[in-house]
């Protein structure tokens, strides 16, 4: 479609090139798309911002950041101003790879340069910082963000939820989703989802089965990740008939499970050496087109080189997918 245009004489101008980058960006084809970009310039027609960003971007998704700074510096060069969305994208990069420290650099840049980091640059560096315990700096980051916008939104208190969640710190946890609780924007279930999610992972199956039969009484439906985190907190309390009921009680209410629902209650099962009972759960399995996940197979493998008759009494082991 682009050759016909040109054929016809419609030439592009900088949005149809930098459609076309972007496409190309996405598929990691990100030198053909620099390749697009020195094709423009030749044609008289000047990159944007967003052209720079899209490369830029393909270049983090590739982990290449060495690159991705490069444009990112080609824009500064050029007088170009960067926007926050070239900076997120910049930031979102150095988070992923765990280099925390660069993003921080770059947050810090933005301010420098008389702007103010959006509320996706905030989520993103939150993120980022909770991924290698810096927590911290991520209550530093988030005490700045209240004193000087944006308004923290959804993302925000989910990402603040998990973070104390994941490294124990559940009385902190708690007292957030107190206060985040009556705010409009979190009355969604991806909000209750992380919080059962984090007691149940942290011991506190009581009180994230408390909030889950609370969901009713709020006008909320439980999805998938809900039954599959209860389900979890079962299992890892050893309540494996808990555990199974909810895996059919949630067939009933026309929510279906998913490849994580059985590889974490075949996980509960077998740790817990009930091989016997996990023959269903692996029809199931087979029959709905799931498969193993690392962690289930490493455990079955386990079973099965303590005993090498679990393979007689799981004939399924012989048909399941495995990875």
């Amino acid at each position: 479609m682009f050759s016909e245009m040109v054929e016809l004489n419609i030439y592009p101008d900088v949005l149809t090139f930098t459609i076309v980058i972007d496409g190309l960006c996405k598929e990691g084809k990100v030198e053909d798309a620099e390749e697009v970009m020195k094709h423009m310039v030749a044609k008289g027609v000047q990159p944007n911002i967003i052209t720079y960003s899209a490369i830029m971007d393909g270049y983090c998704l590739r982990g290449q950041l060495g690159r991705a700074r490069r444009i990112f510096d080609i824009l500064i060069d050029k007088g170009i101003e960067p926007s926050i969305f070239s900076y997120t994208i910049l930031i979102n990069g150095y988070c992923k790879k765990k280099k925390v420290a660069e993003a921080m650099r770059l947050l810090g840049e933005i301010s420098q340069r008389g702007s103010k980091p959006n509320i996706i640059t905030y989520n993103t560096i939150l993120q980022g910082l909770f991924e290698v315990g810096r927590i911290g700096d991520a209550k530093i980051i988030y005490t700045e963000m209240l004193s000087t916008g944006p308004i923290p939104n959804l993302c925000t208190h989910c990402t603040l939820l998990n973070g104390y969640f994941k490294y124990g710190l559940v009385e902190e946890a708690m007292s957030l989703f107190n206060k985040f609780e009556g705010k409009r924007e979190n009355t969604r279930i991806e909000f209750y989802n992380v919080v059962i999610n984090g007691l149940c992972k942290n011991g506190k199956l009581d009180e994230g089965r408390a909030i889950f039969e609370k969901l009713s009484l709020i006008g909320l439906l439980p999805d998938v990740m809900t039954y599959t985190s209860m389900i979890n907190g079962f299992c890892l309390e050893g309540l494996l008939d808990e555990a199974k009921g909810i895996l059919r009680k949630m067939e009933d209410n026309g929510c279906f499970p998913d490849n994580v629902t059985y590889n974490v209650i075949m996980q509960g099962f077998l740790r817990c050496s009930k091989i016997s009972d996990i023959a269903s759960f692996m029809k199931e399995m087979g029959g709905r087109g799931f498969s193993f996940d690392a962690t289930t197979a490493y455990l079955l493998v386990k079973a099965i080189s303590k005993n090498p008759s679990v393979l007689d009494m799981i004939p399924e082991l012989h048909s399941v997918k495995t990875r």
